[in-house]
């Protein structure tokens, strides 16, 4: 699958383990957004003429697709938005602001990124709501039976459960299909939000099968363009949740007194989108549903249980996240003794070997690892056994340099 990302033609000794930030894009990505603008460029839901209406095809035609992706249950539940963090804000300040009052309780998980802390931290600020954090595991897992029992006594106050599917430090899967029927049984009132961002390019999600109420995802993680996102809800949620954004686009009706919004999804979708990123989410989609999250899923499980295996034989690095294959990403988040985990990445850099340094946007996990950053090393459908090779011939490169 390398030889479809033209990168890595430009870049021929590039070892990129750094897809937990962003993927790299496929050519036909690439070509998908090309095309658009040299063959369909313009704007769309506005024109009558033949190129609008072909542009506005092609971008409803990817509504469709992420709705079945995902298996909404209806494309007027999809929303685009310019990012995952985005996609949270809507939420917390269009469905949470409105419906939350003081007192009532939001459920994080310490593995979170700030991207589903900072909005309800503001709603916190805002309205006085309480902001509750469910913690994890010694062996980097969401244990929520256990951590979740002490909430029993505030069932009735909690209204919302936002967790991450999966971690973007520790590569942990969590068990969506356990937790949200333990929340709905607990509370069935309770509301569920997913961050997908790191989970949806690497395995299959249905969100009817699920029961969440809210997912959000980003194009740029699953091979697409930047600055799309998308904010999958319910429709009646969606409904009653006010627009983040508002100006052109989203209106029914405008006098100079007053405004009516329009019906979903164009509620949500304030001014000129970004067409072209929406096009090239759809052609994303098309080359994972090529590939087949099947095969995709079983060369990762095979890189991950050879990155675990080298990480064992290791000394002086300690690994964060779990240390076997199941319910896991590969993710992994490491520190080589008190070297700083800048000056590893640098020194990784020197072999073209690309990963990630630092708190990763995660800065209360970071605090409960008892660490300020770790080194991030993130595999995807175009990495390989040699990849992980050259990483830990850099990792020893750095042990000789720090003369360990």
């Amino acid at each position: 699958m390398k030889q479809d990302f033209p990168l890595f033609k430009t870049y021929p000794n590039l070892v990129y383990l750094d897809s937990a930030a962003t993927s790299q894009k496929p050519q036909i990505v690439i070509d998908a957004v090309s095309h658009f603008y040299s063959e369909n460029n313009s704007n769309i839901h506005r024109g009558i003429y033949d190129l609008s209406q072909k542009a506005t095809d092609m971008f409803e035609e990817t509504r469709k697709k992420v709705s079945q992706f995902i298996n909404a249950d209806d494309p007027s539940e999809i929303i685009f938005t310019n990012g995952t963090t985005e996609a949270i804000n809507i939420v917390a300040s269009g469905w949470a602001k409105k419906n939350l009052k003081k007192g009532d309780v939001i459920v994080l998980t310490e593995m979170e990124h700030h991207s589903n802390i900072v909005p309800w931290q503001r709603l916190k600020d805002e309205i006085g709501i309480e902001l509750v954090y469910l913690r994890i595991t010694e062996d980097y897992r969401l244990n929520y039976k256990e951590t979740a029992s002490f909430l029993l006594s505030m069932t009735k106050k909690i209204k919302l459960v936002s967790l991450a599917h999966a971690s973007n430090v520790l590569g942990t899967v969590n068990p969506l299909d356990k937790i949200i029927p333990y929340v709905r049984k607990m509370n069935p009132d309770i509301k569920v939000l997913i961050d997908a961002a790191q989970s949806v390019q690497h395995m299959p999600i249905d969100v009817q099968k699920l029961d969440c109420d809210f997912l959000v995802f980003s194009s740029h993680k699953m091979l697409g363009p930047s600055g799309v996102g998308v904010l999958f809800g319910k429709r009646k949620l969606l409904e009653s949740t006010d627009p983040f954004m508002v100006g052109s686009h989203m209106i029914k009706t405008v006098t100079k007194e007053n405004t009516t919004w329009a019906d979903l999804p164009d509620k949500f979708e304030a001014g000129t989108g970004n067409i072209e990123g929406v096009i090239g989410l759809g052609a994303a989609i098309n080359y994972l549903q090529k590939v087949g999250f099947e095969k995709i899923r079983g060369q990762e499980k095979e890189l991950i249980e050879y990155a675990l295996e080298m990480f064992a034989k290791q000394k002086n690095i300690k690994l964060f996240g779990p240390k076997d294959s199941q319910d896991r990403l590969g993710v992994f988040s490491f520190v080589i003794d008190d070297i700083h985990p800048h000056d590893v990445s640098e020194i990784l850099n020197r072999f073209h070997i690309a990963v990630r340094a630092g708190h990763h946007c995660a800065q209360p996990l970071m605090e409960r690892l008892d660490v300020s950053g770790t080194v991030r090393a993130s595999f995807y459908l175009y990495n390989s056994m040699d990849d992980i090779d050259k990483l830990f011939d850099g990792i020893e490169e750095v042990k000789r340099v720090f003369k360990m």
